[in-house]
């Protein structure tokens, strides 16, 4: 039975699986974009969903529970920053797209861009 099985393990023990999704946010917010796996992509927008969210709030106790969560200096920086403000005006939540690419030619693994929306693309939508 699943009862109150909420997340994918990803074939990792715990800490492994928190390690490589703060890894993963931490690049996501670097490079504002990242290839990986659709599943990954879909466990990864839940972490940096939240860390966006968090960011947002500004606080010294958000800033500490980011670091908590993404201990990369640089990367939490750059989400505080310039990541953070970027996003005020959103509701909670909204700020990535996985756009799936296909299968990878070595494994056959289905592929996905994650990517963080930008204000602008995200009026738009609505408008339509």
């Amino acid at each position: 039975m699943r009862h109150r099985v909420d997340h994918r393990t990803l074939g990792r023990y715990g800490s492994h699986r928190r390690a490589m999704l703060s890894n993963l946010a931490a690049s996501l917010f670097l490079n504002e974009q990242i290839t990986t796996t659709v599943t990954r992509a879909k466990e990864l927008r839940r972490v940096a969903e939240k860390l966006i969210t968090r960011a947002r709030g500004g606080s010294v106790h958000d800033i500490r529970v980011v670091f908590s969560r993404m201990p990369h200096k640089e990367a939490a920086t750059k989400l505080f920053d310039v990541i953070a403000p970027r996003y005020k005006s959103f509701d909670k939540g909204g700020y990535t797209r996985i756009v799936k690419l296909g299968a990878r030619k070595g494994d056959g693994a289905e592929m996905a861009v994650i990517q963080l929306v930008n204000k602008d693309e995200k009026a738009e939508t609505k408008a339509e």
